[in-house]
């Protein structure tokens, strides 16, 4: 049986709250405050266990090491470690903050996936992100690819890409960009690529950067091998990226024959229908907009009602995976109420996670997974280690507990202690998981 996987990003020893991304409204909005990478580390692990025993398909991906020596080595900072620490701290700390950033917990912006179904050669293929427009992020692709590398690592089943040419006008932010629609996971899809900045000729946003460009999404279909009429290029609302929708998976989401998206997430959301309609066989699509007058993008973005995780269960129904805030805010409960009652569509209820943590950085549900399509032989090909049940997530919760801390300000990211605890915790992470010297320290 085919099966759609979640990979969930575990949150790394320095998840802390400095405010890098631009356009993020709940990153800017926590700068500074103290973070606890240990509560954050365990809540996304609760939200792996809990849908590991919904009889889904659930792995985890490791974090990076941060803070990341090599390149403040490579900026100039010279020295023993804690010499770099020091230096970096006292003559450049945004430099400091950028190197500990542990942002790869998103895994959403790791890379963008097309299964087998979809590409011609029948193969998985895997593109990490360059994530060109922010320093803390750019320097996640080569560590991301040599882990996927490592769980995906049969030729025969996978092909793996280096990332696109690390400039804003390859600008690539992954799958929280791209969504695929079909009827069956196994069958034939359709990849919709997002975009928010092409030719001169196209609206751009005014306040923030626009942090996908078309021409990235152009390149993964080529390397992907995929089939140009099943392949669709959509462009953001330039006004929507100004308001907080800094990725696509801010104000959409699809699942199988589904998609779900607010009134203004898309310049031209006729040309999507149109082309799914037109392209999709063995199920009729369905299309759920939400209007401004019910819930206006401050609310989506707020809430990230559309960073909900759809997910088919082994019944064959849809489920949401909703973050606490959705249920916090009465207009966005209400719209995912009349959501779940409407019998036309299949999403027949919403599961609710404490995910404060991640969402005080901007980051919900749908941001914390990667979706990887598999085969029975794909399947079998993964790394063993890396599937989520409740002996891997109970070790993991002690393995949290012994490295991580409870509470982290951005003045601790210069503590020798903290960086040599996070290599030890790296250390024996990649131990339990099997994932070989994955990191530069153990190189």
């Amino acid at each position: 049986m085919t099966i759609e996987a979640n990979f969930d990003g575990l949150v790394g020893p320095t998840h802390n709250y400095a405010g890098l991304a631009q356009g993020n409204n709940a990153a800017a909005k926590n700068a500074e405050q103290p973070s606890n990478p240990a509560a954050a580390a365990l809540q996304g692990l609760a939200k792996m266990r809990a849908l590991a025993n919904l009889g889904l398909a659930q792995g985890v991906l490791p974090p990076q090491e941060r803070p990341h020596i090599p390149t403040l080595k490579q900026l100039g900072f010279d020295g023993k470690d804690a010499e770099v620490l020091m230096r970096v701290r006292r003559d450049a700390p945004q430099l400091l903050a950028a190197m500990s950033s542990a942002s790869s917990m998103w895994t959403a912006n790791a890379a963008t996936v097309s299964p087998g179904a979809d590409s011609a050669d029948g193969r998985v293929h895997f593109t990490p992100a360059n994530l060109a427009t922010h320093l803390h992020r750019s320097i996640e692709p080569m560590v991301t690819g040599r882990a996927l590398a490592t769980i995906f690592r049969s030729e025969k089943h996978f092909a793996h890409h280096a990332a696109l040419p690390s400039t804003p006008q390859m600008g690539d932010e992954g799958a929280a960009n791209h969504t695929r629609l079909c009827s069956e996971h196994g069958a034939h899809g359709l990849e919709l690529f997002v975009y928010g900045a092409a030719g001169d000729k196209d609206p751009k946003p005014e306040v923030h950067p626009a942090r996908q460009n078309r021409a990235a999404g152009e390149a993964i279909a080529r390397l992907h091998r995929l089939d140009p009429d099943y392949v669709h290029h959509a462009q953001q609302r330039p006004d929507s990226i100004d308001a907080g929708v800094f990725h696509n998976d801010v104000i959409a989401v699809g699942n199988q024959h589904l998609l779900l998206h607010h009134e203004r997430a898309f310049v031209d959301t006729k040309a999507i229908r149109d082309w799914v309609k037109r392209r999709m066989s063995g199920r009729d699509p369905v299309f759920i907009e939400i209007r401004d007058r019910d819930l206006s993008v401050d609310e989506a973005v707020s809430s990230y009602l559309f960073n909900s995780q759809l997910l088919t269960m082994p019944d064959g129904t849809m489920r949401m995976i909703c973050a606490h805030e959705c249920r916090d805010n009465e207009r966005v409960w209400t719209a995912i109420q009349r959501i779940v009652d409407d019998p036309q569509n299949p999403i027949a209820g919403a599961e609710v996670f404490d995910l404060r943590q991640s969402m005080r950085n901007g980051g919900g549900p749908a941001c914390l997974r990667l979706r990887v399509v598999l085969d029975p032989a794909q399947q079998a090909a993964v790394n063993p280690k890396i599937w989520v049940d409740d002996a891997l997530a109970t070790r993991l919760e002690t393995w949290v507990g012994k490295y991580y801390r409870d509470r982290l300000v951005l003045a601790d990211l210069a503590d020798p202690q903290l960086l040599d605890a996070s290599r030890s915790a790296l250390d024996e992470l990649t131990q339990i998981l099997k994932l070989g010297s994955l990191y530069d320290f153990q190189r």
